[in-house]
């Protein structure tokens, strides 16, 4: 070393700052954050309360059909709505029917203005489940 590299460290040497590791403990404060609120959103969609699917439907006359439909209630699963529908052979709305479900099978008739070719599951939802499934 020479005798200006004391002066030199000494006049522009760093000095130790605390901004740095603040800005690190607040980024990864976020980080975690962020992960438990992605968690919970995971969780919260992936567990509803209610869900449907439709089993299978028939064509009973000119102004009704039935429709059979699964639905899975949880046990905290309250004011429980399911909404079932029917179309023509143009695509149309002929007819719908919103029911209260049970757990397990449901058969639901739907009055029809005319007659449907389809029936289509809209899904059901509950308090707190507003997401139709």
């Amino acid at each position: 070393m020479t005798q200006q590299d004391p002066r030199i460290a000494q006049r522009y040497a760093a000095q130790g700052s605390v901004w740095p590791k603040v800005f690190i403990v607040a980024g990864l404060a976020v980080v975690l954050l962020l992960a438990v609120w992605l968690a919970w959103a995971v969780w919260v969609h992936s567990t509803p309360r209610v869900t449907s699917s439709l089993t299978t439907f028939d064509v009973v006359d000119e102004h009704s059909v039935t429709a059979e439909v699964q639905v899975d209630l949880r046990s905290d699963a309250e004011n429980a709505s399911c909404l079932v529908r029917a179309y023509a052979e143009d695509h149309t709305v002929v007819g719908d029917v919103s029911f209260e479900p049970k757990d397990g099978t449901n058969d639901v008739t739907i009055r029809t203005e005319r007659r449907a070719t389809s029936v289509d599951r809209i899904g059901c939802t509950a308090d707190g489940q507003n997401d139709a499934r």
